[in-house]
């Protein structure tokens, strides 16, 4: 069976080299050496000043938005996962939606303004697919009615925008160590800052509160991760050249033989080192998407509807109409995409495409 992903596993010799230290120290939470190690060499390798290690991708959503949402309204894009949406209304605050650019299927950034209003607290906005927002556009807006700005960046590990690394960017932006993403701790996030006074913030919001043992700087919740978690994350990073190599020989081969003429590719924004996170291709139709879907599972291949559907139609938000979003996942599929992916599966992926797109 092909998947759309496959989660990469390090070689358990590995894995227990790292995980020996814990046992060795009896320390498994609480911000072990295994956690501090891994969060000096991301922040070596992304070049970010500050990161703080969750234990997942959502939570950091959560504590960026309470410190930022304040019960208002926040402006996001329906093209997304669920948790961008869920995160906003978890919190108290209501989604404002502003559709997507139909090439790089990011929030529009030209409506954007059309939708402040004075209950306007943040703007959430999220890089699709490691594909970076027009983060110079939004940041001005932001600036210019005095907004807080949110990334989801859940899938950009890796990616440079600007030669920055796109974490740099927004006021605080947060990434997915999950299991399916190019570098995961099993299940894990993170979030980033670039200001020391929020940054602290952060810390205290992620461990209870706490300042010291007895004392406590406000309100927080529990959003530590375990070593167990860090030991995985640090042998998972051993390999991460490795993991970007082989997911762009896939990308290149997709690139070379998809037919194009009835079927679009995700658009890289300009000075973008993407990371090869995702493979979507939009179909002219849903119809067509529907046909090809079916034939992949015939051959026992397993894309995903990514992001499906738009969030704007949720039954529990109900937003406005955002009919470029609600075009776009209603005709858009992630193809397999993962380390060890084969040449001659990649040639049935295709063939299959190519056939019945023509």
């Amino acid at each position: 069976m092909i998947t759309v992903t496959k989660t990469f596993l390090p070689s358990i010799e590995l894995y227990n080299s790292y995980l020996q230290r814990a046992w060795e120290k009896v320390w498994l939470t609480n911000r072990g050496e295994l956690t501090l190690e891994l969060e000096e060499k991301l922040k070596n390798y992304l070049e970010v000043s500050h990161l703080i290690i969750t234990n997942n991708g959502t939570i950091p959503l959560q504590i960026a938005l309470k410190l930022f949402g304040n019960g208002g309204e926040v402006i996001t894009t329906p093209f997304s996962y669920i948790a961008t949406s869920a995160a906003i209304i978890w919190e108290n605050c209501q989604p404002i939606f502003v559709d997507i650019h139909p090439e790089y299927l990011t929030i529009d950034e030209s409506k954007i303004e059309a939708s402040i209003t004075p209950k306007t607290t943040a703007i959430l906005a999220t890089h699709v697919f490691g594909n970076p927002c027009n983060v110079i556009a939004i940041e001005n807006i932001a600036k210019k009615h005095n907004l807080k700005v949110i990334y989801d960046a859940a899938h950009c590990f890796g990616v440079k925008h600007n030669n920055k690394s796109v974490f740099n960017y927004g006021d605080i932006s947060t990434c997915s160590f999950h299991a399916t993403k190019i570098f995961h701790t099993g299940e894990g996030g993170a979030m980033f800052c670039n200001d020391n006074k929020l940054f602290d913030k952060l810390f205290y919001s992620h461990n209870f509160g706490h300042n010291g043992p007895l004392d406590f700087h406000g309100l927080g919740i529990n959003a530590k991760i375990s070593e167990l978690q860090s030991a995985l994350g640090l042998a998972v990073f051993d390999n991460i050249n490795t993991i970007f190599s082989e997911r762009k020989k896939v990308v290149d081969f997709y690139n070379e033989n998809l037919d194009f003429s009835n079927l679009k590719s995700l658009k890289i924004r300009e000075n973008t080192e993407w990371n090869y996170s995702y493979y979507p291709v939009i179909f002219s139709s849903e119809e067509v998407l529907l046909t090809v879907e079916n034939e992949l599972q015939k051959e026992n291949i397993f894309p995903r509807r990514y992001f499906y559907p738009s969030l704007n139609t949720v039954n529990y938000i109900n937003g406005a109409s955002m009919p470029v979003s609600e075009s776009i996942a209603s005709r858009i599929l992630c193809l397999p995409l993962y380390v060890d992916l084969s040449i001659s599966d990649l040639e049935r992926i295709v063939s299959t495409i190519n056939k019945f797109t023509c």
